[in-house]
């Protein structure tokens, strides 16, 4: 799986957007034919996207195509004429059940076979953005087609009558359940979208939350996004350092047959390892160490 630190929507009906995209060198672009298309505009952001999958260089940027929620109509249209093109992936709004995925899996078998495409080469991450698909996350997550996990809190708090507050703590517990159900399922976990997209210091605070919590990235809708949010969820020079340290020195007690060491003051046991390695892998994926 590709790291998806950032993962930036921009409305399939436009082009030009989608070659500015292009041009950032953001993790994933993700093309949007559900919400941010406007309903007269769904037949010509089908048609945008296909042409963009068919003519643009992408280059590093995963590019990842939105459909309309399954049961809403649209979907089966937005598939039509966007997959034959082969983008990398698909984000399936609005899932609140496993039967959902099973009937995307199918059209995407059917496009894998149809074009000669190695199975599964066509990823879906599924956006949870309800009540319903909160309570359904165990069946949901196991998905074999699911590459990862995406956490709505707007709709999802509109799903349960809650009010939105700067601090979150109203889709807190939705948010780690997220995360909970993708890394039990070696999923990755996409977080939520600061909307005030001018607000870079919140953004800040809020994308250092969602990398505190365990997600591994985080959906944007603006270019002044990218910066900060691939920065909150890559490693820092001193935190690459000490990992790399502390698994130096844990090598070198293990030889010696010892499974817990003092390290810098600490106890340092498996747990702890464990975690130096996963920084030292989000440093190799954000491209800080080979």
């Amino acid at each position: 799986m590709n790291p998806r630190r950032a993962l930036l929507y921009m409305p399939g009906d436009s082009r030009p957007k989608i070659e500015k995209a292009i041009s950032l060198q953001v993790d994933s672009i993700c093309m949007d034919m559900e919400d941010g298309t406007a309903h007269n505009r769904k037949q010509k952001a089908r048609e945008v996207i296909a042409q963009a999958l068919q003519e643009l260089d992408f280059g590093r940027s995963e590019k990842l195509i939105r459909i309309n929620g399954i049961g809403t109509g649209l979907e089966r249209d937005d598939l039509d004429l966007t997959l034959p093109h082969h983008p990398d992936g698909v984000v399936v709004p609005k899932v609140e059940s496993v039967n959902q995925l099973e009937w995307l899996n199918a059209q995407l078998e059917a496009a894998e076979t149809a074009h000669g495409w190695e199975r599964h080469s066509l990823r879906v991450l599924a956006i949870i953005e309800s009540a319903k698909g909160i309570i359904n996350l165990k069946e949901i997550a196991t998905h074999p087609r699911l590459d990862a996990l995406i956490f709505g809190a707007e709709d999802y708090a509109a799903s349960i009558g809650a009010t939105r507050t700067k601090n979150g703590m109203e889709v807190l517990f939705a948010r780690s359940q997220v995360v909970l159900h993708a890394k039990a399922n070696n999923l990755q976990a996409i977080d939520v979208v600061f909307v005030n997209f001018k607000d870079t210091v919140n953004l800040k605070i809020d994308a250092l939350l969602g990398a505190q919590l365990g997600f591994t990235g985080k959906q944007i809708i603006h270019p002044n996004q990218i910066s900060p949010v691939q920065a909150a969820f890559s490693p820092n020079d001193a935190e690459i350092d000490y990992a790399q340290r502390l698994l130096a020195a844990f090598k070198s007690a293990e030889a010696e047959g010892k499974g817990a060491i003092d390290f810098e003051g600490k106890m340092i046991d498996m747990p702890l390892v464990l975690s130096a390695r996963q920084i030292i892998e989000r440093a190799k994926a954000a491209g800080k160490l080979e």
